[in-house]
């Protein structure tokens, strides 16, 4: 039987962000051993850490998982593994989500628009639940979020994707898309599918690779500013990602410099004057997915407009240039594949030429 070991330490989370983690940190070491890379019949057992170090042990493969939400079950469907899920939170809009995922990821049953309430959670059925929040209220008269208790009385192994439930007890900046890539890999060893995880991986690497190679040595000091400007979490009061956030390593890895890259965290509300006073060079209009190309040009169209005719942000340098980058809040700020996806385009924009 698989065993729980220890208990999740907790870390905030921000409200109003859509499917969105705590953050990412640097990873503290492996997620998986000793599976990962061995093939996909080999490897049992698996043990997998959370945030705390604490590991939960899987003999076999888990049959029924919910996700929390789109993030995990992209990365599940990605995996092959998607007709395991039994349910899922946050799930993703119809078109959200690329190709022939979208198809396979509308038939999974919703067991909660936002967060899974607690009694449909731990009445699901699932043997693995995939938490991508450290500890998250679930309020709006759903209860508390299960104990580990709970959990292991209703037979749920609970882990996490520890690049975006983990941010808080980072203790650096997160520069790569390790923690990222070490998700993939640990769930790759848990569901079996390592060799489509390592398939996976390789190809993050590869992208990422090529832009390192092409802007990496751009100085630190020509390097352009750049702000995620997350239009979707509010106009009268800008939300900024700061260091430990994933986007802040897309961002780095992009080779620019985050605008609020001496803010230590994840997420931090901000005020148009801090903008202001950090005047970025470009800035990306953070706009989550729609569901169809029209819908996703009119929420862009909009950001832009709304920074175009406010009077405290009109004349930032960026703003007067023209330097937008339309570009899914989803693959910038939670966890998978497209992360890499994320850093090539902004490096082809903000270098062109440079970047094949």
């Amino acid at each position: 039987m698989r065993s729980r070991v220890g208990r999740a330490m907790t870390a905030a989370v921000l409200g109003g962000l859509l499917a969105s983690g705590c953050g990412s940190g640097n990873s503290d070491g492996d997620n998986a051993s000793p599976a990962a890379g061995k093939g996909d019949s080999a490897g049992y057992p698996v043990t997998v850490t959370d945030c705390a170090g604490a590991g939960t042990t899987f003999t076999s493969a888990p049959k029924n998982i919910v996700t929390s939400n789109a993030s995990s079950l992209e990365l599940l469907l990605r995996l092959g593994a998607g007709d395991r899920v039994v349910g899922t939170g946050f799930p993703p809009g119809k078109g959200t989500l690329p190709g022939e995922l979208d198809a396979q990821a509308q038939q999974v049953k919703v067991l909660g628009d936002t967060v899974i309430p607690k009694e449909k959670l731990l009445g699901s059925g699932a043997d693995l639940y995939i938490d991508t929040f450290a500890s998250m209220n679930m309020g709006g008269g759903m209860g508390d979020a299960p104990t580990e208790e709970e959990f292991k009385a209703a037979g749920i192994n609970h882990t996490f994707l520890k690049s975006t439930a983990c941010a808080a007890m980072s203790k650096s900046p997160v520069t790569d898309l390790s923690a990222v890539e070490d998700d993939i890999t640990s769930l790759g060893a848990v569901t079996g599918t390592s060799a489509k995880a390592k398939e996976l991986v390789d190809g993050m690497k590869q992208k990422v690779d090529a832009v390192r190679k092409a802007v990496g040595g751009t100085p630190e000091s020509e390097r352009p500013t750049y702000f995620f400007f997350d239009y979707d979490a509010g106009t009268k009061q800008p939300m900024a990602v700061c260091n430990r956030q994933l986007a802040h390593a897309v961002i780095t890895l992009a080779g620019a410099r985050n605008a609020f890259a001496d803010c230590d965290g994840d997420y931090k509300q901000v005020g148009w004057e801090d903008v202001i006073a950090k005047n970025p060079d470009w800035i990306q209009l953070g706009v989550r997915n729609r569901g169809s190309e029209a819908a996703n040009k009119k929420a862009f169209d909009e950001a832009q407009k709304w920074l175009e005719s406010n009077s405290a942000t009109k004349g930032l340098n960026a703003v007067k240039e023209g330097h937008f980058l339309r570009i899914g809040s989803e693959r910038t700020t939670i966890a998978g594949v497209e992360n890499a996806d994320t850093v090539e385009e902004i490096a082809k924009t903000l270098y062109p030429g440079k970047v094949g």
